[in-house]
């Protein structure tokens, strides 16, 4: 008997985010939708198997870049390969459009369309003159996805993106023609997430950043069927055991798929529930144990700093008067501005913190957060 792939859909999730873009819904992302969840998660498998489908079956052109693919290659550069790849669908549409608007819009469109041996856009041609111009040759709204968009603030070029696509949605939601570009940003690191939108000198001050909300055990009950189908019925899993590994893996069903694959081999079946909480509990001590490692080989200093992000999330400010004070008292010693910089320098070269291209400062792994908070709690008892 064969079997197809599991498969978990989220329906009503696409919908609802569809509605948030088009302010119809209890959510108003008509400014952008912002979504935050952890790596591995099923963030990226929802927006392709889920979202954009929805999207389509509204009648809108979708364009997706993941900007994790290509973690070398300026975001500038993806954003625009994949807009131009939309807009080579409609080529023919486009040199029409060029020819009927005269000699210097032929130059605009007809860069876009015929030339596609570069991967940026030519010199004279904006982002927003881009994607107006798929909107123009498609005749529908454009959304585009940009998957872990929190790549774009490491560089200059990044942000530069990031600034050109609130240009164009400034320019093609103007006026009586109704909302004709839909943004949609996702990130794996909801304090990077948060610098596009947190301050009034980035691309979307205002926006709110929406955490994508963690698979349940809706996944894990429909996950534990499929299995269970695979199996002898004197090996079956039992939906609540694996549920809780489930939550002892952080939700992520990659991991989860490992350990339920090597069990389900053993043939173990009256020790599969004991064995399977055993095994997610072996993984996360192994990952907490690690960042323990990590935090020990710290100097000071640096311990100090890295526990204030901790402490602190995305309001973290590093060299103001009570950062500092807080850095001095957990440390020991007086930490003043010029040992707090080299101390983040240490956390940035050992890859703990990440800092944007303009100054602010974020955990390179926010899972940090969730070992801290357990090694706190363990050290109060």
């Amino acid at each position: 008997m064969s079997h197809q792939p599991f498969k978990f859909h989220r329906p009503e999730l696409a919908r609802g985010y569809c509605e948030a873009l088009q302010g119809t819904g209890i959510m108003d992302a008509r400014s952008g939708l912002f979504l935050a969840a952890p790596r591995r998660t099923g963030k990226s498998t929802f927006l392709r198997e889920d979202l954009l489908p929805a999207l389509d079956k509204l009648g809108w052109t979708t364009v997706y870049v993941d900007l994790w693919t290509e973690k070398e290659t300026s975001p500038a550069i993806l954003i625009a390969r994949e807009v131009r790849k939309s807009l080579f669908k409609f080529s023919g549409a486009i040199t029409k459009l060029a020819k009927a608007a005269g000699l210097e819009r032929v130059t605009v469109f007809g860069a876009l369309s015929l030339s596609m041996a570069s991967l940026s856009l030519p010199e004279n041609v904006s982002l927003a003159d881009a994607l107006e111009a798929l909107v123009e040759a498609s005749g529908k709204p454009v959304v585009l996805i940009v998957d872990e968009a929190q790549h774009a603030l490491n560089s200059k070029e990044g942000m530069d993106a990031m600034f050109g696509l609130k240009a164009a949605r400034d320019r093609l939601n103007q006026g009586a023609g109704g909302q004709r570009l839909f943004l949609v940003f996702t990130g794996s690191n909801q304090d990077k997430l948060t610098q596009l939108v947190l301050k009034r000198n980035q691309p979307f001050f205002g926006c709110r950043i929406t955490k994508f909300p963690k698979l349940g055990k809706e996944f894990s009950d429909a996950y534990t069927d499929d299995i269970n189908l695979k199996l002898a019925a004197t090996n079956q899993f039992n939906k609540d055991d694996v549920f809780e590994a489930f939550k002892l893996v952080g939700h992520r069903p990659e991991l989860l798929r490992g350990i339920i694959a090597d069990l389900a081999l053993d043939g173990a079946a009256e020790n599969l529930a004991a064995e399977l909480k055993a095994e997610a509990s072996s993984f996360r001590e192994h990952v907490w144990g690690a960042m323990e490692s990590e935090f020990a080989a710290l100097s000071p200093a640096q311990r100090a700093v890295l526990e204030r992000m901790l402490q602190t999330g995305a309001k973290y400010a590093p060299f103001t008067e009570d950062s500092l004070k807080a850095y001095s008292a957990l440390a020991g010693q007086e930490i003043d501005a010029a040992a707090a910089q080299g101390a983040l320098k240490g956390l940035r070269d050992k890859n703990l913190v990440w800092q944007a291209a303009y100054g602010d400062y974020a955990l390179e792994d926010e899972s940090m957060v969730t070992w801290y908070q357990h090694r706190t709690k363990d050290k109060s008892l």
